[in-house]
């Protein structure tokens, strides 16, 4: 029987990388299902004996898994946009594969999303290699969600912006460690965004669009999920939670063209039925060719901002 959660993994060159990735996955007690879609130069990322082995041990462990190779490459946010299409689950987990979930994580996020009814729970990836940088001005726009989380525009020039800064280096533990109570199993909380691993409502992120935006989009982009959280926001709020659970590998980024930013281009409501999406024109003509997997859009992990 199909798990309600459905784990999609976009990878590209990172044998290493992806089998950490799985070993989290491997950890998790709650039920999922799990795909993953591989664009690398050579062969699979999945095809090495590591993360094989931990392939084996999720299916001994009853979880239906999945490999697909998608080529040719159409850019970052068309990945995303086939992998969606691969699923049917009631909730879809977008999981980078540069990321190691502690043990709990999935059922935490699951729990969240369904007490909340909200279109999307996230958990902030952490670079534990800053663990001793604390940065108490960064921490400042730390604001819970009392009670179910509310639609909000969230865009540059609103005060929810300044919320981006909370998932800096090792920020996500810090929040923790000053606002999550002994009793409590998880602390929601407003976000602006969270990068590399969010829970969505499939229903409420087709209802605006998804990832199809993706033809809207020169060729080498980056920030497509930044677009995507902001249009489910806008639409059915979302929000993050704490501990977060989700640590960064701190492993270089495959996307080091970051010129065109996705969250700058599009606009942040889903545009009608054929509307324009660009907020300056240019680029709905192309057809992407290429381009590489996704990478957290704005500041990155670990970055002395």
């Amino acid at each position: 029987m199909p798990a309600e959660v459905e784990v999609l993994v976009p990878t590209r060159n990172r044998p290493v990388e992806l089998a950490t990735t799985l070993a989290g996955l491997a950890a998790q007690e709650h039920p999922f299902d799990l795909v993953i879609s591989d664009q690398s130069d050579g062969a699979p990322s999945f095809d090495t004996a590591p993360a094989q082995t931990m392939l084996r041990v999720l299916r001994a462990a009853g979880h239906r898994v999945r490999t697909v190779v998608h080529t040719p490459r159409h850019g970052v946010a068309e990945h995303r946009a086939a992998l969606l299409s691969q699923s049917t689950a009631r909730y879809a987990l977008f999981l980078d594969d540069d990321i190691w979930l502690e043990p709990g994580t999935i059922a935490r996020l699951h729990e969240a999303i369904a007490a909340l009814g909200c279109g999307l729970v996230g958990a902030a990836m952490q670079g534990v290699s800053y663990l001793d940088d604390r940065r108490p001005a960064q921490l400042a726009p730390f604001e819970r969600w009392e009670g179910r989380p509310e639609p909000e525009r969230i865009a540059p020039d609103t005060p929810a912006w300044d919320r981006w800064m909370l998932h800096n280096a090792a920020n996500p533990l810090h929040l923790a460690e000053d606002h999550v109570r002994p009793w409590e199993r998880w602390v929601p909380y407003k976000i602006a965004w969270v990068a590399g691993c969010v829970l969505y409502d499939r229903a409420k992120l087709d209802a605006v669009g998804g990832f199809d935006f993706w033809r809207d989009l020169p060729p080498e982009h980056c920030g497509e999920d930044v677009v995507a959280e902001r249009r489910v926001m806008a639409r059915f709020g979302g929000a993050g939670i704490l501990p977060s659970g989700a640590y960064h590998l701190e492993s270089a980024t495959t996307v080091p063209d970051r010129e065109h930013n996705a969250s700058n281009l599009l606009v942040d409501e889903a545009p009608e039925a054929g509307a324009p999406g660009l907020q300056h024109g240019g680029f709905a003509a192309l057809r992407p060719q290429q381009s590489h997997h996704a990478e957290p859009a704005g500041t990155p992990v670990g970055a002395p901002a």
